[in-house]
C-alpha cells in the first residue's frame, strides 16, 4: 500500500511509521517534523553489507553517503552497522568525528575541496581522498609532504565512466560533460593515474565512479562497472600498477511513487558483480575490493515529513492551493527537480483520494511549491499532512530561508521515539549575527 515497508495504518485510521502513531508524534513534538524509522535503516543497510559478503566473499565496504542524510546519530548508526561514511566537506567529516566515528574509515569526496580542509584531513589520518582534478592532485601532494604525518596519503582518482543514467541532467554526474572527475574519453583520467604515481607523497590505490542519482537501470551500473575494469586492466597492462579498490558510488532508486519500481537492491549487485568478476578473470587482473556509497537507499524510504495544513485557497475553474507550515526551506527537491511524493493526511491515511491539490509552503516565493496536482480527500485546516519518503536529501538541504528555523527530527525504533535533532528556535537563527 506505501512506498516504505516502515510505513502502515492503525486501528484509528492512522498513518503510522514503525508502528508509532503519526498524529500522536506531531502533537507531541510539533511540526513541521522529520520523523525517520530506525529498523528500516538498519534493514536497508544491511542489504547492501550482505550483498558485499554474497557476491564479492566480503572484499568490499559500504560506505553511507552523507550528504543524503547528516547528524551524529546516523552517525553512531552507521558505525555500529560496520559501513564506511562518504564525506564531501569538513562540516560532514566534524559531524562523523564528533560521533565518534573512525577516522580511518572517512572516504572524503569534493569537486573543490579547501586547503584547509585537506590538511585538516590528512592531520586527522582520514581513510580515502577522493581527488576530482590534477590542481587538487598537486595541492595533496604538497599538503602531505608538509605534513607531520609521514604515511603516504591514500587516494582514489573519480573517473567519468562516460555512461548514461537516465536520471535528471542535474543528477546526472557521470558523462563527460561534468563538473566532476577525470573524463576516460579524452585521455585525461589515463594522464591523471600517471601523474598520480609519480608523487611521493600519496598512494593511489583505488578509481572511484559515480553515475547519477536515483537510478532504476540496473544496466547502467553494469555498464559502468565493464567500463572501470577496462581501465583497470588498461592501467595494470600499460603502467604495472594494480588498483586495489574499485569504488562504484552509489545512486540506487528508491520508491518515491507508487508507480515507481526499483529492482531490489540485491539484483543490482549481483549483476554488477558478475560484471566485475568475469572482467577481472579473462583480463587476468585481481579482483579489487568493491566499496558501494548507498545514501538515498538507506534513509529515503526510512523517512517522512509531517506538517499542519494551514490556508486552503480555491481559484474557480483553476485549482486549490493547499498550504502547509513548511515548504522549500525544509524540502527544497521540488522548487530543484519538479520531485514528486506520496502525500496523505496522516489522520485518515485510507481515506479515498477524491480531490487534487497545489500543495504549497510558506515562504515568501511563488516557487515553494511541495507537489501539482497532488491527489488527497478533502482536507481541513489543522490537519496533519505526511509527505512520504523524506529520509534523504530533505533535512541535509535545508535552508533558512524567510528565517525559518529547522525543524527537529525524531528517531522511532521498538514503539518508542526520540529527538536525535532537536528543532532550531529563532535564538539559534541570530547566534552568529553581530
Amino acid at each position: 500500500m506505501f512506498v516504505s515497508d516502515c510505513l502502515g495504518v492503525n486501528e484509528k485510521g492512522h498513518l503510522t511509521i514503525g508502528e508509532m502513531d503519526t498524529v500522536v508524534l506531531a502533537e507531541q513534538y510539533g511540526t513541521p517534523l522529520y520523523v525517520m524509522d530506525e529498523d528500516e535503516i538498519r534493514k536497508n543497510a544491511r542489504a547492501f553489507t550482505s550483498g558485499i559478503e554474497k557476491y564479492y566473499g566480503g572484499k568490499g565496504h559500504v560506505a553511507f553517503a552523507c550528504k543524503a542524510f547528516c547528524c551524529k546519530e546516523i552517525c553512531r548508526i552507521a558505525d555500529s552497522e560496520g559501513l564506511w561514511l562518504d564525506v564531501v566537506s569538513g562540516g560532514e567529516t566534524h559531524t562523523a568525528l564528533s560521533a565518534g566515528f573512525p577516522v580511518e574509515r572517512l572516504i572524503f569526496h569534493g569537486n573543490n575541496k579547501p586547503a584547509t580542509e585537506l590538511a585538516d584531513a590528512i592531520d586527522a589520518g582520514i581513510g580515502r581522498i577522493v581527488v576530482d582534478n590534477i590542481f587538487e592532485l598537486e595541492l595533496l601532494n604538497q599538503l602531505a609532504s608538509a605534513a607531520s604525518k609521514r604515511d603516504k596519503v591514500k587516494i582514489q582518482l573519480r573517473i567519468k565512466p562516460g555512461v548514461e543514467a537516465h536520471t535528471h541532467e542535474f543528477i546526472t554526474t557521470g558523462q563527460i560533460d561534468s563538473k566532476f572527475g577525470f573524463a576516460l574519453e579524452t585521455g585525461e583520467a589515463f594522464e591523471a593515474v600517471k601523474k598520480a604515481l609519480e608523487q611521493g607523497n600519496i598512494e593511489l590505490v583505488g578509481l572511484h565512479c559515480h553515475i547519477g542519482s536515483q537510478i532504476f537501470d540496473v544496466a547502467a551500473f553494469a555498464q559502468a562497472a565493464r567500463v572501470m575494469v577496462d581501465f583497470i586492466a588498461k592501467i595494470k597492462n600499460d603502467l604495472g600498477h594494480q588498483i586495489a579498490e574499485l569504488n562504484l558510488g552509489g545512486g540506487f532508486g528508491i520508491k518515491y511513487l507508487h508507480e515507481h519500481t526499483p529492482a531490489p537492491y540485491e539484483s543490482f549487485m549481483e549483476a554488477v558483480s558478475k560484471v566485475v568478476l568475469e572482467g577481472c578473470r579473462t583480463r587476468g587482473i585481481d579482483v579489487p575490493t568493491i566499496i558501494l556509497e548507498p545514501g538515498r537507499s538507506i534513509t529515503g524510504p526510512a523517512g517522512i515529513t509531517l506538517y499542519t495544513i494551514g490556508a486552503l485557497k480555491e481559484i474557480p475553474g483553476v485549482r486549490t492551493y493547499l498550504t502547509v507550515d513548511g515548504g522549500m526551506a525544509d524540502n527544497p527537491r521540488y522548487a530543484l527537480y519538479q520531485s514528486k511524493y506520496e502525500m496523505l493526511l496522516a489522520g485518515r491515511a485510507n481515506a479515498p483520494k477524491t480531490d487534487s491539490y497545489k500543495v504549497a509552503g510558506r515562504c515568501c516565493e511563488s516557487g515553494d511549491i511541495l507537489g501539482v496536482d497532488v491527489p488527497l480527500p478533502k482536507p481541513k485546516v489543522g490537519e496533519i499532512l505526511a509527505v512520504l519518503a523524506t529520509g534523504a536529501y530533505n533535512y541535509t538541504m535545508a535552508s533558512h530561508y524567510n528565517r525559518l528555523p529547522n525543524p527537529a527530527i525524531v528517531m522511532v525504533k521498538g514503539g518508542k521515539s526520540r529527538v536525535i535533532v532537536r528543532r532550531e528556535n529563532y535564538d539559534d537563527l541570530i547566534r552568529n549575527d553581530v
